[in-house]
């Protein structure tokens, strides 16, 4: 049995473990003051020419995002994401338990649109009824996999600096994301200069791209960035041995190992959606990043799963279900071929 039920299963990169065994009898200094931490910070520090911005690190997603929401609001401001964000759908009422509202607007294949917005701002002009609609969360990729291009992420930066509103992005799986602008030669390449000059916010992963955990959160607004580091101790995000964190981060920037990683998961994600659609299988969304959404009928379902396991994301009502296949950087290509193979089976014996 293997599984595409996710793109975390694998511990880490065996680059990752190395550097953990050689360093787990050595003294570091505590809570991401230690040399791997500050060699990480000097580097992105570099890449974005920006010596003063604030860099953080973080355990989880959901806890990188807690922590973000609450330092960027006030107690009368709620945060708006589209209706198939993390924030909205699975997080276990998180935000909402840190006293700020998670404000729903329509998505387009994942992702937020400036229509979307602008109903959002009409709904939320009723002062001083609602709560003031202070701060955009988007992720990228999208919870659907699709990616934002550079200048999706230009218009909704310019709409959010126009209406005095925070853009937060969530990058738990950013490497997928900048993986495929660098595969398609039609898209702007997306970095990390990008994204801290068109967001307030925004957080780098690492627990899907080959980490064993932990998250790199960058604050180019320095209103947010002020006081940081209390918001995190606060949440339960400051972590006393924050150079597993450095350590592992420092292994996934140099030469870019984690776009290597990333790219190696979209490709797997791509040649498996290339294999459904051979075989008559509909994509729900096309497929960017390395997760791939299908429309599949229940006894091709029943056929796959004797060998394979993925998520069964939500049921129609023409008898199809939405399901979820995820790549990882660990994915190896024979089970996809494998996974291809069982499909053409089914297609030869139906």
């Amino acid at each position: 049995m293997f599984h595409f039920l996710n793109d975390y299963s694998e511990s880490a990169h065996p680059d990752i473990i190395a550097a953990m065994q050689d360093a787990h009898l050595q003294q570091h200094k505590g809570y991401g003051f230690d040399e791997y931490s500050e060699r990480v910070r000097e580097k992105i520090k570099s890449q974005l020419d920006n010596k003063d911005i604030a860099i953080h690190f973080g355990i989880t997603g959901t806890q990188a995002n807690l922590v973000c929401i609450d330092a960027m609001l006030s107690p009368i401001d709620g945060i708006v994401a589209c209706d198939t964000g993390h924030i909205a759908v699975n997080e276990a009422g998180a935000i909402e338990a840190t006293g700020h509202k998670v404000i729903l607007a329509e998505s387009k294949q994942g992702k937020l649109t400036i229509e979307a917005l602008e109903k959002v701002k009409a709904r939320h002009s009723f002062t001083p009824h609602v709560v003031r609609a202070k701060a955009v969360y988007i992720s990228n990729t999208t919870e659907l996999g699709t990616v934002y291009t550079y200048e999706e992420l230009k218009a909704l930066s310019d709409y959010c600096r126009s209406n005095d509103m925070y853009l937060f992005m969530d990058g738990a799986r950013l490497g997928a994301a900048i993986a495929y602008t660098h595969s398609n030669p039609n898209e702007r390449t997306l970095t990390f200069a990008d994204f801290a000059e068109l967001t307030d916010i925004f957080w780098f992963g690492g627990t899907k791209m080959g980490a064993m955990f932990g998250e790199i959160l960058v604050i180019p607004n320095k209103d947010i960035a002020t006081d940081f580091n209390i918001y995190l101790k606060r949440h339960g995000g400051l972590m006393a041995k924050g150079y597993l964190l450095g350590l592992q981060f420092e292994v996934l920037l140099k030469d870019d190992k984690y776009l290597e990683l990333s790219l190696h998961a979209n490709a797997m994600a791509k040649k498996l959606s290339e294999g459904l659609e051979k075989f008559g299988v509909e994509l729900f969304v096309p497929t960017q990043s390395n997760q791939v959404f299908a429309l599949l009928p229940p006894e091709l379902i029943t056929t796959l799963k004797t060998e394979f396991d993925f998520y069964e994301w939500e049921q129609l009502d023409n008898g199809s279900t939405i399901c979820r296949l995820v790549t990882s950087w660990a994915t190896p290509e024979h089970q996809v071929d494998r996974f291809i193979a069982m499909l053409e089976a089914h297609s030869s014996n139906n």
